[in-house]
């Protein structure tokens, strides 16, 4: 049996007026976010209707919807969510530009 220590210093360091995010900054990465999960489901769908189809899409077409969507969900993850400033809004562009440039090449081009 463990006895409860009296703790009195936070848990979590309170986030200062400094490194709070900005209104613009969350609805950036908000929409990124929704950007990189459709993106992600888009996948999906593709890879389950390219395997159970044989009129579906080829499998390039698939390969590059998976691949995008991993590259698109590690940069939000990794950069967007977890970043601040000039990167993680560049990271946001990226998620933002690989999904516009596969579903440019794959779907209307």
């Amino acid at each position: 049996m463990t006895m409860a220590t009296d703790r009195t210093e936070p848990l979590e360091t309170p986030v200062t007026e400094q490194n709070a995010v900005g209104t613009g900054g969350r609805v950036w990465r908000g929409l990124t976010g929704s950007v990189a999960a459709g993106f992600a489901l888009l996948a999906a769908v593709v890879l389950v209707v390219a395997l159970v189809s044989d009129s579906g899409p080829g499998t390039a077409v698939a390969v590059w919807h998976v691949l995008g969507a991993l590259a698109a969900l590690a940069l939000q993850v990794l950069l967007v969510d977890r970043g601040r400033g000039p990167v993680a809004g560049l990271a946001g562009a990226g998620v933002v530009g690989l999904a516009g440039a596969v579903l440019w090449t794959c779907w209307w081009a």
